[in-house]
């Protein structure tokens, strides 16, 4: 229970915080219950809360669960220089581990943005790089990108209705998922599977393999990825994805302040 002054601001951090640790939406005698908070301020406060963003009110089922303005506050913090500072080490290593341009991203609302971008060096390229709009600062559809396919996979079901709430869902080559339902399934084989792709849905003749890295909540946080041309492929899936999942792995201890193994 909260003891600050302002009790009701107290409240309002428990219920975000409650609903960000749990598997999908609740409803609100739940949450009052779980929290030792009066239902009459429970629906209070998730009014406020759901006005701001915070909180999406689903109607089937009376359920409540994380807003794209709690989403955007994560992105938010995941983007400043800490996460990059975290892991500029790691990308630039996988880079020269593959040969590959690798980047690092975070969602920022239904986007991905790339914080980091790391070329091989030429000792470590089997060929030149290609030429790719993923540039540090660049945004794009996340349901299109690795990066934001692996960070979408891993979020609650609310958090990607909340996202993409209808369609048809745009597209750069003409490929990809087209509604939202057809992204929920996509996403829920990638989630079983661990890492997400995607083949020539952001540009012709390009494939990309992304892995999240995950915060103190267990909530996906940021998601490293590597990018090559499909008909110049010098490692097996297997190889790449085990890179990924060990950087990643490394990038998660690290972001919860432990020395990565």
């Amino acid at each position: 229970m909260p003891t600050s002054a302002s009790p009701a601001v107290g409240r309002a951090l428990d219920i975000l915080l409650h609903l960000s640790g749990r598997p999908g939406p609740v409803r609100a005698p739940a949450l009052a219950a779980d929290l030792g908070i009066p239902r009459s301020s429970v629906y209070h406060i998730l009014t406020v809360l759901v006005d701001r963003g915070f909180v999406t009110y689903i109607p089937e089922g009376q359920l409540y669960g994380l807003g794209v303005s709690a989403f955007e506050v994560g992105s938010a913090y995941l983007r400043h220089e800490p996460l990059e500072r975290l892991a500029r080490p790691l990308v630039r290593t996988l880079a020269q581990q593959l040969g590959q341009t690798v980047h690092l991203g975070v969602l920022h609302g239904a986007e991905s943005v790339y914080l980091l971008k790391e070329l091989p060096s030429a000792s470590h390229a089997p060929e030149p790089a290609p030429d790719l709009v993923t540039d540090v600062g660049v945004r794009l559809p996340a349901h299109l990108t690795a990066n934001g396919r692996a960070l979408l996979a891993h979020s609650s079901p609310a958090q990607v209705r909340a996202l993409f709430p209808s369609g048809p869902l745009i597209t750069r080559t003409g490929r990809g998922p087209r509604t939202p339902a057809e992204l929920r399934s996509g996403l829920a084989v990638e989630r079983e599977r661990g890492w997400s792709e995607e083949v020539g849905l952001v540009t012709e003749g390009m494939r990309s393999l992304a892995v999240p890295a995950f915060d103190h909540l267990g909530q996906p946080a940021a998601a490293l990825s590597t990018t090559w041309r499909r008909a110049a492929g010098h490692h097996s899936v297997d190889e790449i994805v085990d890179r990924l999942r060990r950087a990643a792995a490394r990038l998660t201890a690290a972001m919860l302040g432990h020395s990565p193994a």
